[in-house]
């Protein structure tokens, strides 16, 4: 991780990231924003591990392909420090030096070249965060997304158990993240923290969940009463 200190330099930086994205640039500079550190990270996605480049601003982070490395870059992301939870994760066989990134939208596994580039990103990341703890304001809940099990990971449905094939294709709850089959996630739902209008993907298990509840707020076999006002609640 790179870190940049001066005031100068830091809006230099900031200037020439927004002209590295093709083919639109995103608007980051903003008063009081100043950047901390950037570099690449393996992000796992859905079918593969890619090196992403992450760029690290006192309130927010941004990752986004790499076209050219320190020259170009595409679809950059960007997510409010306020909104995001580390987890630290101990080295596997396969990967280390990994962590998980969560947020409302999306949560995923990021992973450094070294235990020490771990430790900065987490640490610099941290340090952020409480800094704008301190500002004032509400401070609200955060719900977050639970991170996708890649496709590789499954080779049966994690419900139906069904092996996949070229018709049974494979597909992700938004809500758990299980790689799941055709017939296991034909239901689908709104999912506010994701997308407020568009329904979305989800298993059969989430989806009875949902209904189950949707009967009781309706006056079902457990009651409306008791939905609102259970002990649990």
């Amino acid at each position: 991780m790179d870190l940049l200190v001066s005031e100068y330099q830091n809006r230099q930086r900031i200037k020439k990231i927004e002209n590295s994205f093709r083919p639109s640039a995103p608007q980051l500079f903003t008063p009081g924003r100043f950047l901390t550190g950037e570099g690449p990270l393996m992000k796992q996605g859905r079918k593969k591990r890619e090196e992403k480049m992450f760029f690290l601003f006192n309130d927010i982070l941004v990752y986004s392909s790499i076209i050219m490395t320190n020259r170009w870059y595409k679809n950059p992301k960007i997510i409010p420090l306020k909104d995001i939870k580390l987890d630290d994760l101990e080295d596997s066989d396969d990967v280390q030096h990994q962590w998980l990134i969560c947020t409302p939208r999306k949560s995923f596994y990021v992973s450094a070249s070294s235990g020490e580039e771990k430790k900065a990103w987490m640490q610099h990341i941290e340090v952020c965060q409480q800094t704008l703890l301190q500002e004032p304001g509400p401070q609200t809940e955060t719900t977050y997304a639970r991170s996708w099990i890649p496709d590789r990971a499954a080779q049966k449905c994690m419900r139906c158990f069904a092996t996949f094939t070229g018709i049974n294709r494979r597909h992700h709850c938004r809500k758990c993240g299980f790689v799941v089959c055709n017939t296991c996630s034909k239901g689908r739902a709104l999912i506010q923290r994701i997308h407020p209008n568009k329904p979305l993907r989800i298993c059969k298990v989430c989806n009875k969940t949902d209904d189950d509840k949707t009967s009781r707020l309706r006056g079902g076999s457990s009651g409306w009463w008791d939905e609102t006002c259970s002990d649990e609640e």
